[in-house]
């Protein structure tokens, strides 16, 4: 039988997804449940895994492409027994076939309206090269190409063995991202506070463990968003909403830009189960193997930017939140202690917050908090 391959339902508030890979070429066979392509939402970059059995008889939908939600991307002739129901379950959300968009349709999707309205481009004047003659966000781009002026005199480029540029073309997540930052920072009202924590007693506490420092600043976050409580909160059309669960982001690099997994109620986790469960998350976010569920939902965030070596930095807030903290390197250094000077492993800690919600004086309490919950801890009972 033949199964179809469509566009899943990746989130309830994904509207389109982009076909970033094939992983399997036409005619190549393929086991149920293995990664079949790669799809990226303005939410997630993760793989979708075959529906059955059998060989990629037809891809409809090119790598590159963004197409809506429920869109025929192509068909698999499934080893499953006549008969027998096919549903591809993705993230916990149920996969069905949808109808395809035949010939002749004025279906656009979202982002292809957006960018012809943005670039004044008369959709009925684009030639479709999508599934059923489907308009693409690359047939816009290619039709404004065509459009460009040829009065223009352009002065010949200085000779060489190559270009001096070149055009790396934007990923689906690289354009989600400057989208929300940008958005953020005409949203919120950024302001940035900094604190330097003592970690010594962290660092001796960790010997002969396997743990990083993240489980124990989670933990600490977590103890202080209880006491200032504000912190967990987001900007209301009638009042400011504050948060009763506290489930934190985890700002996670990956080859292309940024994921912010979610650790759900982090106050109610021990050490070792907090670095276990950001361990799996950072490792399936770098393999793009995340649930869309497990990248929403998240009232604050934390941003390890010391990891590369960096001591300072003012993370853009994550919308719907009204804060972020930033973690530098935890490094050695000559501090004054008892009017002495002593050698301590040191870490500046930042806050960027929303000024619409906050002040300075709720910041910094939140920050010194932090600061003493990561320095003065029975960290035995935490473990």
């Amino acid at each position: 039988m033949t199964t179809d391959i469509i566009m899943p339902q990746l989130g309830e508030s994904i509207a389109e997804g982009t076909v970033v890979k094939w992983l399997v070429p036409p005619g190549g066979r393929i086991e149920k449940d293995q990664p079949l392509l790669e799809v990226e939402t303005e939410k997630v970059a993760l793989e979708i895994p075959s529906p059955d059995t059998g060989v990629l008889s037809e891809i409809l939908v090119q790598e590159g492409h963004t197409v809506p939600v429920g869109t025929l991307l192509g068909h698999l002739d499934s080893e499953t027994p006549a008969g027998v129901g096919v549903i591809n379950r993705v993230g916990g959300v149920v996969v069905r076939p949808t109808e395809t968009v035949h010939e002749g349709t004025d279906h656009y999707s979202p982002a292809v309206r957006q960018l012809a309205k943005d670039q004044g481009v008369d959709l009925s004047q684009v030639t479709g090269t999508g599934t059923g003659g489907r308009v693409t966000k690359k047939d816009v781009l290619d039709f404004i190409g065509t459009q460009k002026p040829s009065g223009i005199s352009h002065q010949p480029s200085a000779p060489g063995p190559a270009a001096a540029e070149e055009v790396l073309p934007f990923t689906q997540m690289r354009k989600t991202i400057a989208e929300r930052m940008v958005k953020s920072k005409q949203t919120s009202a950024h302001v940035a506070t900094f604190f330097e924590a003592d970690f010594s007693e962290i660092a001796e506490f960790r010997k002969g463990k396997s743990v990083t420092y993240l489980p124990f600043i989670i933990s600490a976050v977590s103890r202080a968003i209880k006491e200032v409580p504000i912190l967990n909160s987001s900007w209301g059309d009638e009042g400011i909403i504050r948060k009763k669960d506290i489930h934190l982001g985890i700002a996670v690099a990956v080859e292309d830009g940024l994921l912010v997994p979610v650790v759900r109620h982090a106050d109610h986790k021990r050490l070792m189960q907090l670095s276990r469960e950001v361990a799996d998350l950072a490792e399936r976010a770098r393999n793009k193997k995340l649930n869309p569920d497990e990248v929403q939902g998240g009232t604050f965030t934390i941003t390890n930017h010391g990891g590369f070596g960096s001591l300072f930095s003012t993370p853009i807030i994550h919308q719907p939140q009204i804060a972020i903290l930033g973690v530098g390197a935890v490094q050695k250094r000559a501090v004054v202690i008892n009017d002495a000077i002593a050698i301590r492993p040191m870490c500046y800690l930042s806050l960027s917050f929303d000024h619409r919600v906050i002040d300075g004086a709720t910041a910094d309490q939140f920050m010194s908090k932090v600061k003493t919950h990561l320095e003065h801890s029975d960290w035995e009972k935490y473990l």
